[in-house]
């Protein structure tokens, strides 16, 4: 298809497709001539894709070619590119370690990670960004006087568990390689809300039903 066409099947403007051309978030479409490229249905997955990613996931330009190229790279095994991509995602701010709620929390959220058996998320503690950011939540608990640790997350832990199952079942159905790490991408960036829209739908039911319209 020819670049009109690419925009008209996207929705997206043929000017903003040549701006994500310059910045390297679309592969180059194939030169016809001097002035002429075709572009696939890959370019039309891959523009999808970057608009989810800037538009919903609210991401930079800078950071969207950042992602992709963790998405691209064949040279790094599966689980290594989607956990690169998704580290590639912005992250709260990092940890305080002068922070006696932050050590605290640091204690709590390992205590979680041994009671839940999960072994990686042990072995990755000072690598991963998701680690750091339960640190800094659980921290923000313990600021505001609230007991928010192993015990109390374990039970929203497992029901994580079985959401990262099913996120990862769904990948599954997909050919291997670059689509189901665009297809996690997406996971992460529009499950979030999701996820979140239903916790709040699922209060607002649960309230309701035990406290009425009061």
């Amino acid at each position: 298809m020819r670049l009109a066409e690419l925009s008209g099947r996207s929705g997206v403007s043929t000017a903003t497709i040549k701006y994500y051309l310059r910045e390297g978030l679309l592969p180059p479409g194939r030169q016809l001539n001097a002035t002429t490229a075709e572009y696939d249905e890959e370019h039309l997955r891959r523009l999808r894709l970057v608009r989810a990613m800037i538009q919903v996931g609210r991401l930079p330009v800078a950071k969207v070619r950042e992602v992709l190229g963790h998405v691209d790279d064949e040279s790094l095994g599966g689980s290594i590119r989607l956990g690169a991509a998704l580290w590639a995602l912005p992250q709260v701010p990092e940890p305080d370690e002068d922070d006696a709620c932050v050590r605290t929390a640091h204690e709590e959220v390992a205590a979680l990670v041994d009671r839940l058996g999960w072994e990686n998320a042990k072995c990755l503690a000072t690598l991963s960004p998701a680690y750091r950011s339960l640190v800094v939540t659980v921290a923000a608990f313990r600021r505001l006087g609230y007991e928010w640790g192993a015990e109390q997350l374990a039970p929203y832990a497992e029901l994580m568990h079985r959401t990262a199952v099913l996120d990862l079942d769904n990948m599954e159905t997909l050919p291997p390689g670059a689509e189901r790490i665009e297809f996690a991408i997406l996971g992460a960036i529009l499950n979030e809300p999701v996820l979140r829209a239903l916790h709040r739908l699922a209060q607002e039911e649960e309230a309701t039903r035990r406290y009425g319209f009061e």
